[in-house]
């Protein structure tokens, strides 16, 4: 890979990437229309994670409810909680009596018990404990309708025209709905916190080992014992929804999203998705580029504390073809931005990655700052100065 670095206004890297293999597409795959995938779906949708690359699609942009598949989002704020460092694993959460008392699927939690946030993050991923989920809500949010507020808000921020929620679970209520598109998207963003697959995939466990309320957690979504590669993500029951399940499977550099909404049976469910899975597999590879957080480049800044600042991808970053097709010329192009407003946290967007094939982009990733970047005190801009006048005697 050959490095050439270009300054204008902003800061531009381009790298290119000679020989390797390229396929894009419109937003809607070539097959989307020629192909039946999904015959016993309402709606269905199949992509690559990194990239976004639409496969098939069958009335993706339809809205219809999500039932459980709600808790996609629910994880999404949870997970971005944990990484900014506003919820420990470790942490205890004691339990309302509203999320006790909340029906449905749940992992039966008492008024006043205290669990970790790390085992009702597993009650949540594997059991779908509507439980858990208000738990985790109230403790993030203080309640679940301010949580419910920050989940629309996320639908925005993420430009998904197609979805609102009332709840945290996804049970049924009135104007609480999605669309296959938009759960994909939900879940594309969820998996750039990587570690919840470890969860997801988790098919049984047990919370509270040991004691007389001992509960066994089986994985909801049996795909994570019977086909292999699959690590999540989450399913969907209701009388209205019918059968739905979002699901991710991984074989060599390739993750895919294959969302169903609407089968008329667990059966039918399992095997569309296992279908659509084996014709990702089976006809596209990708070429990995970076992973999530590696070092991009770094800038030095006279205002900040740390004057080094480490400029990491915020997701992994991917290009994907057709098997068997010729390879062509790709290059990355990097654009920081040339004003910094401080302090930036943890995360905070400071340029973005393009992965271009001529004038044609492909992808697009946010880049971030590693750590929180603090304004330069006094007492270090002033040891500076110092420092620069005593190098240019």
């Amino acid at each position: 890979m050959k490095k050439k670095l270009l300054i204008t206004s902003m800061m531009v890297i381009v790298y290119s990437l000679f020989g390797m293999s390229v396929y894009a597409e419109e937003s809607k795959g070539d097959q989307t229309n020629s192909i039946n995938l999904a015959d016993n779906a309402k709606s269905a949708i199949l992509l690559e994670r990194d990239t976004g690359q639409v496969f098939y699609d069958k009335d993706a942009q339809v809205k219809l409810p999500p039932a459980s598949m709600t808790k996609i989002m629910t994880l999404l704020l949870i997970m971005e909680a944990l990484e900014q460092g506003d919820l420990k694993y470790e942490e205890k959460v004691r339990v309302s009596e509203r999320a006790a008392s909340m029906g449905g699927s749940q992992i039966f939690l008492e008024a006043g018990e205290e669990m970790t946030v790390k085992d009702l993050l597993k009650g949540i991923a594997v059991a779908s404990g509507n439980d858990a989920s208000v738990a985790l809500a109230e403790r993030i949010a203080g309640n679940e309708k301010a949580f419910v507020k920050k989940m629309n808000q996320k639908v925005k921020k993420l430009g998904l025209e197609n979805t609102k929620f009332q709840n945290t679970t996804g049970l049924p209520a009135e104007d609480h709905y999605s669309t296959a598109y938009d759960m994909a998207m939900i879940a594309k963003e969820l998996l750039k916190y990587e570690e919840i697959t470890k969860y997801t995939s988790i098919y049984e466990d047990y919370l509270r080992k040991g004691k007389e309320n001992e509960f066994w957690l089986v994985n909801t979504n049996k795909l994570v014992k019977f086909y292999p590669g699959v690590d999540g993500l989450k399913t969907g029951y209701t009388n209205e929804a019918k059968y739905c399940l979002t699901a991710t499977a991984k074989k060599d550099d390739m993750r895919v999203i294959a969302v169903v909404m609407g089968a008329g049976t667990i059966k039918e469910r399992n095997a569309t998705i296992s279908g659509m899975l084996d014709y990702a597999f089976n006809h596209y590879e990708t070429k990995h580029i970076f992973d999530k957080g590696e070092r991009i480049t770094s800038l030095n800044l006279l205002k900040t504390e740390r004057k080094n600042i480490e400029i990491i991808t915020s997701e992994s970053i991917s290009t994907v073809h057709r098997k068997g097709e010729d390879t062509k010329n790709v290059e990355t192009v990097i654009t920081l931005d040339s004003e910094f407003t401080l302090p930036l946290k943890k995360g905070s967007k400071v340029g973005m990655l393009y992965v271009k094939d001529g004038d044609k982009t492909l992808s697009k990733t946010p880049l971030t700052v590693k750590e929180d970047i603090e304004k330069a005190s006094y007492l270090t801009l002033f040891k500076r100065s110092v420092q620069k006048l005593a190098n240019s005697r």
